[in-house]
């Protein structure tokens, strides 16, 4: 179910009327709806459902409100957004959580200053529009993902005093644009306070004497971490979803309309159905791929095109979404499910939540959260002669693991202390052995490069490193799901053949 055409980051679902499910949600949404949310995914201590029990969920022939095609950013959060509304939910995706475009993105959250830039000069409302929102979304992606998303303060190096006042007097209006959901305030630092805090920086430039810097703050963010965290809130949430598993087919009636889909599991080769049970006008669908320029028919030229998302009726029954950003990710998910609700005469059990709902690992997690795995956890290894011996939980690795698993972390520490799985995959790197079996149990990790590539950044980072590593991550991931020789083979073919994709010249 793809497009060739302009594809665009966003997702495929089908929708029926009538499940109720377990949640107690108010009529309107509000705190109380919040609230019994939250108890949920809290009461489940952060462990999601396995995969098993997520195959059985869609193949029982139960039948779903929403089938979500594409486990990306839109994807996953419209699952989330639904299934926190009281819908019956499923998700597939047919390779990995956020393996396409979704983490390979700028891993910033921008609150749109080019935007204002061209809305001041053009005297455009409408791209001031996209920084309002954009600078609200920034703030709630933040927000619920602290442990992910920071701020990170942007130098703007000023080789003029015409420079120097132009940035300066741009990024005020920037921060008076933003109010209450401002980051920081942006300040401009002399020549000598710009090297000192940046000391690679040029003092020239094509003859040009640095002036200083002007620096202000947007978000930052580990993409595939942020995804694969949404899918697993999903998951707590009530959805059921499943990487590694492909639509091949829609089943119609007899009037034509889609009553379902035939999946394939691409890790087992098995195939079932999944049942929706819908009018001509409940089938919905939107399209995943990358990141295109939403079209604005208005617009005059390319350069007039807003980067924000529209969401367009393309004939009865489809929806499409095109669009939008890693930063409005969110307010993208619940504008399809308003429309699913819409053209799909679906009854939700309650109204939109995830403004303010916190991802897994948010729930407890401070910044010093590190010090408490630190001073509690030791670092239990395994030597080459088979002697368990105990080592200490550093700060780097501390800080890794609060910021890669927030209030989780203490599952991923306890895991190596208790099963002397607290060896570093790769020397120089915070990565642990304990993390390997965490993500397999509880973040949905079936491949080698699931581990490498999104559960951890470390083909992106260091594409040595990983290699030297992927013997020890395929060994363990075989310990938790039982691999036979072929299929360890296969693992570590595959993820060289991945790997040499980074090699200087042809990496991504």
């Amino acid at each position: 179910m793809r497009r060739a055409a302009l594809a665009a980051s966003a997702v495929a679902f089908a929708v029926e009327l009538g499940f109720q499910g377990d949640w107690a949600f108010s009529s309107k949404g509000g705190n109380h709806t919040l609230e019994r949310v939250r108890e949920k995914i809290e009461g489940s201590k952060g462990l999601v459902p396995c995969r098993k029990e997520q195959v059985a969920s869609l193949s029982d022939g139960v039948v779903f409100d929403v089938l979500v095609v594409g486990g990306g950013a839109t994807g996953s959060g419209v699952a989330l957004d639904a299934a926190t509304r009281g819908l019956r939910v499923g998700l597939v995706e047919r390779e990995d959580f956020s393996s396409g475009t979704s983490s390979r993105s700028t891993k910033l959250l921008h609150g749109g200053v080019r935007y204002l830039e061209k809305a001041v000069f053009n005297l455009d409302y409408g791209q001031l529009k996209l920084v309002f929102h954009a600078l609200e979304e920034r703030k709630r992606v933040i927000q619920n993902a602290p442990h992910i998303c920071h701020p990170l303060p942007t130098m703007t190096p000023c080789f003029s005093w015409f420079e120097v006042a132009y940035y300066w007097l741009g990024l005020k209006m920037y921060d008076l644009v933003a109010g209450p959901r401002i980051l920081h305030l942006s300040r401009y630092y002399s020549v000598k306070a710009a090297v000192a805090v940046f000391p690679m920086l040029s003092r020239e430039s094509h003859g040009r004497n640095l002036r200083g810097a002007v620096v202000y703050y947007d978000g930052q963010m580990d993409d595939s971490r942020l995804n694969i965290g949404v899918a697993c809130t999903a998951a707590l949430a009530g959805a059921a979803v499943l990487n590694h598993a492909e639509v091949i087919s829609l089943h119609k009636d007899e009037q034509g309309c889609v009553i379902g889909a035939c999946v394939r599991d691409n890790l087992t080769g098995k195939e079932f159905d999944v049942h929706t049970k819908v009018r001509h006008s409940d089938v919905l669908s939107a399209w995943s791929g990358i990141r295109p320029l939403a079209t604005d028919p208005s617009a005059k030229d390319t350069a007039s095109i807003r980067r924000d998302h529209i969401i367009c009726v393309d004939c009865p029954g489809l929806i499409t979404i095109t669009g939008g950003k890693w930063t409005t990710y969110r307010s993208m998910a619940e504008d399809a499910v308003d429309a699913a609700i819409k053209h799909g005469n679906l009854s939700p059990l309650g109204g939109c939540v995830t403004a303010n709902l916190p991802i897994i690992g948010a729930y407890g997690w401070e910044a010093s959260s590190f010090i408490a795995i630190a001073q509690n956890f030791l670092r239990m290894k395994v030597t080459r002669d088979g002697k368990t011996v105990p080592g200490t939980m550093d700060t780097p690795i501390a800080k890794h693991l609060s910021r890669a698993y927030g209030s989780m972390a203490m599952h991923v520490a306890a895991i190596a202390q208790n099963e002397s799985l607290g060896k570093r995959l790769a020397h120089g790197h915070p990565y642990m052995e304990a993390e390997v079996a965490y993500c397999a149990r509880n973040e949905y990790c079936e491949s080698a490069i699931d581990f490498i590539a999104r559960r951890t950044r470390l083909a992106f980072l260091d594409r040595n490193a990983a290699i030297r590593a992927l013997p020890r991550v395929v060994e363990l991931l075989t310990n938790e799901r039982g691999w036979g020789p072929e299929r360890q083979e296969k693992e570590m073919e595959d993820a060289l053949f991945f790997l040499a994709t980074f090699k200087s010249g042809t990496g991504l």
